[in-house]
């Protein structure tokens, strides 16, 4: 690369002054314009039970679960938890290194100071001249980038634009905190239901057990009864260590989220409380409501205005920089002359730099920043499907999964009939003891499944708020992302 700095003459007989003229007025590189893409006016789900397309207000929707320990816990997570803690410091950056391009555009002043002592070589020609100096000096030097072709302002406008971006992850942050939060505590409440379902099967085939022994030991039955009642119940009784190391994964999940060590949330979660149930109508919006809500794609858009951005940046490359310099200051061979008015020194004037012969290079990363901003519009495209397509599957799932836990309950229902009646006819000799075996892992299979059904139900509703991007808007006033503003 090679450079040329010419002086004002020189520049008039390079640039004709029409092009200078006309180069104060004109910024390269392309003007942003916002992404579209055209989405359908409504969910296919969104008149099924419990959906609506009516306004969707996401705020705070863990509230609707009510649970204060829940609402405990999302606060408790969106304050001090790590993945929020490291979200805000990658806003302090951005916000940083935004103030860093908004002050290239202003002129850097530099106050400067020496002192050197010198000697020259006495074996030179000029030997015989040769003295020691003292030279001392102090002044103030200035330059200023003339922005006339937009690079500064193409350069801040990519810096904003990123800051932004950081702003959106970190609201993005927060969704994915509070949802987390919540799946997890419906996580330990469903674990709780299904050791206290576990642990009453338990006791019910327990007392099975007793009864087949007291037959076999009047000569009602035979031992392979006896057997088949054991093995039944070291089955159930095997479900219970599971289900108690999912219950502790639940709650050291549930503190780490909340960024404190797993088990200092034991005492608040040992409590058994039934499984959050969600409200009855939920309120869905409509899909282009979802791009003006959703964080991650309003981040995905702020990326895409700074890739646009950088393209002015690097095509600001093929031309010219002016800037202006200028030094005012003093210099004396002696600290008593130093102040005196022949000690003052200056420079002005105006300076041009230009890199000639690598116009084929620059035009490159040109083209090359130019792909990076395309790459960035089929980013947020992708990034809006991905939105409705999990919205979409977030709402099938929660209607569907409530269709599930009705025939589930059903069957329960009956089962736990069947159980009864099996007992009493196996007791009345009327039936042989497989119908009790069959009718009691029935009934604890169906009761466990309505539990998980019921967990899932409220997860998948999680899910959907997630999907929808609800709960950052509620959360933004008064933190470090709204003071970084």
């Amino acid at each position: 690369m090679s450079s040329r700095t010419v002086d004002v003459r020189a520049l008039r007989r390079v640039l004709p002054p029409a092009l200078l003229l006309l180069a104060a007025c004109t910024t390269v590189g392309r003007d942003y314009e916002p992404p579209t893409l055209e989405v359908s006016e409504g969910w296919r789900e969104a008149r099924s039970a419990g959906l609506s397309g009516s306004e969707v207000d996401t705020a705070l929707w863990w509230q609707r679960l009510d649970d204060p320990l829940l609402d405990e816990l999302v606060a408790l997570a969106v304050s001090d938890g790590l993945d929020l803690r490291a979200a805000l410091a990658r806003v302090r950056e951005a916000h940083a290194l935004r103030g860093v391009a908004l002050g290239e555009r202003y002129p850097a002043v530099q106050a400067t100071g020496s002192y050197a002592h010198s000697r020259a070589s006495e074996n030179t020609p000029f030997g015989a001249f040769a003295t020691e100096t003292d030279i001392h000096s102090i002044g103030i030097g200035a330059s200023w980038e003339l922005d006339l072709w937009g690079r500064l302002q193409r350069s801040s406008e990519a810096a904003n634009a990123q800051f932004e971006a950081s702003l959106e992850d970190a609201r993005a942050v927060r969704v994915a905190v509070a949802a987390e939060i919540a799946s997890a505590y419906v996580d330990l409440r469903a674990f709780q239901a299904r050791l206290a379902i576990a642990r009453r099967n338990v006791e019910l085939q327990e007392q099975t057990l007793s009864l087949v022994e007291a037959r076999f030991d009047s000569g009602l039955v035979s031992e392979r009864d006896v057997a088949q009642a054991g093995t039944n119940l070291g089955s159930t009784r095997a479900r219970v260590p599971a289900l108690e190391a999912g219950l502790r994964a639940a709650e050291n999940r549930l503190a780490v989220l909340a960024g404190v060590p797993p088990g200092a949330l034991a005492a608040k979660l040992s409590a058994v409380r039934p499984i959050p149930v969600p409200p009855r109508d939920v309120a869905t919006g409509l899909p282009a409501e979802l791009l003006r809500r959703r964080p991650d794609i309003r981040s995905a858009e702020r990326r895409y205005a700074a890739e646009v951005a950088r393209v002015g940046v690097a095509e600001a490359e093929l031309y010219p920089r002016f800037e202006l310099t200028g030094m005012l200051g003093l210099s004396s061979n002696g600290a008593g002359k130093l102040f005196e008015s022949s000690s003052r020194t200056y420079d002005f004037g105006p300076s041009m730099t230009w890199t000639l012969f690598q116009r084929g290079r620059l035009r490159q990363l040109v083209e090359a920043q130019d792909a990076r901003a395309d790459q960035a519009a089929i980013a947020w495209e992708q990034t809006v499907l991905s939105a409705l397509e999990e919205t979409e599957n977030a709402q099938t799932a929660f209607v569907r999964e409530q269709t599930r836990r009705e025939a589930l309950a059903s069957a329960a229902g009956q089962a736990s009939r069947a159980v009864e009646a099996a007992r009493s006819q196996y007791t009345e000799g009327l039936s042989d003891f497989q119908a009790v075996l069959d009718s009691e892992r029935a009934l604890a299979e169906l009761e466990d499944q309505v539990a998980a059904s019921t967990a899932a139900i409220t997860s998948n509703l999680i899910d959907l708020y997630r999907a929808l991007g609800g709960g950052f808007e509620a959360q933004t006033d008064g933190t470090p992302v709204g003071e970084a503003d």
